[in-house]
């Protein structure tokens, strides 16, 4: 399947790290010129050399591609509009959305009743999840839709396996308000040619991931516990592939999961295994 994205305009939000920093620079790989968001700039050494837009957009760069890097908290409705209205002003399209921004791993993920939980965590991963994905997809399908050839793709990535639930009260009902919701704009967007996607990926080596393990990208495989994991690279060569293929919209608003779109696109990951699907343990 041909995988040209020359031409195509895309934005990933939250791309300075982990997924969305694998996105970003496949997108670009296949010639997208891909717009990146995210609130890491001016930070502290530390913090800078766990990634930002800015070295993403070096990486791009270095690749080959094309892109620019945007600062921007997702939270705040008039930095969000702002974005769009740049990606407008300078390219009068947008093709490729990727929902990625996050904020619900700014603190530890506990597995405890509701009950126990911190309340803050809905203002973690709603406010700064949830709705800071939504009020990107309310400044950008006008443009989506202005389109004079029609089509796009949006894609939230989720953490979704069959509605099993996942070990955290507010984690599972974000995560799962995210498919709902792509499932509602699919049927909304179905008259634009515009595919709504949610999309999972397994157990991927973020840069916390391998941070709280005491390795890196480098060493990942003397570490039992990664040993079925895959790089932030395989979702984006989903995502590729869901962008370039031209009957994508048989799958609108229908979750899917990388280790599956593997499979059917005939894609591995960067040491060549096609990771399966990443089951949530029963």
């Amino acid at each position: 399947m041909m995988t040209n994205l020359q031409g195509k305009v895309a934005l990933v939000t939250g791309g300075s790290r982990g997924a969305g920093r694998g996105i970003a620079l496949e997108l670009a790989k296949a010639g997208a010129y891909v717009y990146i968001t995210g609130r890491s700039r001016g930070l502290s050494q530390e913090d800078r050399r766990k990634g930002t837009i800015d070295s993403v957009l070096d990486e791009i760069r270095a690749a080959g591609g094309e892109g620019e890097a945007v600062r921007c908290d997702h939270t705040r409705d008039s930095e969000t509009e702002a974005v769009i209205r740049r990606i407008s002003s300078e390219q009068g399209r947008l093709d490729i959305l990727v929902n990625n921004v996050w904020g619900g791993n700014e603190r530890s993920i506990a597995s405890k009743p509701f009950w126990e939980l911190p309340t803050d965590h809905w203002s973690h991963m709603f406010d700064a999840g949830v709705r800071a994905q939504l009020m990107t997809n309310y400044y950008a399908i006008p443009l989506m839709r202005s389109n004079r050839e029609g089509g796009g793709i949006i894609i939230h990535t989720t953490y979704w396996d069959h509605y099993k639930y996942i070990d955290n009260f507010y984690y599972d009902l974000a995560k799962n308000a995210l498919v709902r919701m792509a499932f509602g704009l699919s049927v909304e967007l179905a008259a634009d040619r515009i595919a709504v996607i949610p999309l999972s990926p397994g157990w991927m080596r973020t840069e916390l991931v391998l941070e709280s393990l005491n390795t890196d990208e480098e060493h990942w495989q003397d570490v039992a516990e990664l040993h079925s994991s895959e790089s932030t690279a395989y979702i984006g060569r989903a995502v590729v592939r869901l962008a370039a293929d031209p009957e994508v919209l048989a799958m609108t608003g229908i979750p899917q999961q990388v280790g599956s779109l593997a499979e059917k696109y005939g894609f591995t990951d960067v040491d060549g295994r096609l990771v399966p699907v990443f089951k949530v343990p029963e």
